[in-house]
């Protein structure tokens, strides 16, 4: 039987999945906090227009850049929210904001160049960089800091062979808002080794405490940032699979071209619904935003009261990234909390190699599913 190729062969599961996998199969109650996904509904008028459209024949096609309007919808976002400025030829819509970060990868890493990631991290950027055939590189930061980033260990990981930085911020799994300033110091860095910087900012539109700016708003060389963006959390979108990538019209050209190969175009019904979702009504999404703060203040609440747990205080996104006290591989214990006590959180081995012995709780759950999961937490945490 031919076997697949060894690229495909050496992509690994996340323990994040086997958590999930486990929870599927698990009979009885549980608090699931393991996965990153808001539990609100699309709101409807994004759904109306999305309806309408289908209705009215927007079922074909659209061009592999995306439809004009849509284009126009995510120019001004980024500008007015973010203040990142592209002209809607400077932006190719996406099949989520996963897509964005494949053919971002796929644009700016040779074969053989590295992928530069700030751990702890999510795991999908290691696979993204083999289906490059880049290699990937995890640049560890460190606990004592509050996983802050510090410019100073992802420049002295830079090389000429670096391909590309991936800078996600907020961060996935800590919640953690990147300092603009050391920022600013590894795009400076990158363009010094002719790379760029992917801002990974799918969590920018759930900021909490203070303003949210794109990594390409305050650089002195935007044309070394390719900005990532995704309708998916900030409004509650993730099964309409859009997303965006912003950067310099050269190389958007070029991605363009090979996105005939990829997935061709966004769904087109999708891009409508993006249209509605960007200019329509946005009181639903800020009620969004201001609940996913209550439930990190409770969060942050709740873990100050737990003897021998403690985080760095999420400043963004909807996950906090748990330190329970132990010295190994947190997937025993998170197998511990599912099967003993009904509550299901990500180990931190799911992350990379900085913090194995982490869990990271997702808090995209209602503030009473939230306060159970915690007294299982504690609880669990107490006999374990």
């Amino acid at each position: 039987m031919p076997t697949p190729t060894e690229r495909v062969r050496r992509a690994e599961r996340s323990s994040i999945r086997v958590m999930f996998d486990l929870a599927e199969r698990h009979d009885g109650d549980l608090v699931r906090l393991e996965v990153g996904e808001p539990d609100f509904d699309t709101p409807e008028h994004v759904i109306d227009a999305a309806a309408r459209a289908a209705r009215e024949g927007a079922t074909h096609y659209t061009s592999n850049a995306g439809l004009p309007e849509c284009r126009r919808a995510i120019s001004d976002t980024l500008s007015g929210e973010f203040g990142v400025e592209h002209e809607p030829d400077e932006i190719v819509v996406t099949t989520g904001g996963m897509e964005a970060l494949h053919l971002a990868v796929l644009a700016t890493v040779s074969p053989g160049e590295e992928v530069l990631v700030p751990g702890p991290t999510w795991p999908n950027y290691e696979t993204q960089a083999l289906l490059a055939d880049g290699t990937f590189r995890e640049v560890p930061l460190s606990a004592a800091s509050g996983f802050a980033l510090e410019a100073d260990r992802v420049i002295e990981a830079m090389s000429d062979d670096t391909g590309a930085v991936v800078l996600t911020t907020p961060s996935n799994p800590t919640g953690r808002v990147f300092n603009p300033e050391a920022c600013r110091a590894v795009v400076e860095a990158a363009a010094d080794h002719d790379a760029y910087v992917i801002a990974d900012e799918v969590y920018l539109g759930l900021t909490y405490d203070g303003e949210a700016e794109g990594i390409a708003s305050y650089t002195d060389h935007p044309d070394h940032v390719l900005t990532v963006g995704s309708c998916s959390k900030a409004y509650a979108m993730t099964g309409w699979r859009l997303g965006w990538l912003a950067g310099d019209d050269h190389l958007i050209d070029e991605v363009v071209k090979i996105r005939e190969s990829t997935t061709a175009c966004a769904s087109s019904v999708a891009q409508h619904a993006a249209i509605a979702a960007l200019t329509g009504p946005q009181k639903p999404f800020e009620e969004m935003h201001e609940a996913f703060r209550r439930r990190r203040d409770l969060v942050v609440d709740r873990i100050a009261e737990i003897d021998g747990l403690s985080c760095p205080r999420p400043e963004g996104a909807f996950y906090a990234f748990l330190d329970p006290g132990i010295d190994d591989d947190s997937l025993p214990i998170a197998k511990h909390l599912l099967r003993e006590h009904g509550v299901v959180l990500a180990p931190g081995t799911g992350f990379g190699e900085t913090a194995p012995e982490r869990l990271r709780l997702s808090f995209a759950n209602s503030e009473d599913r939230l306060r159970e999961g915690f007294d299982r937490l504690e609880e669990g945490l107490r006999t374990y």
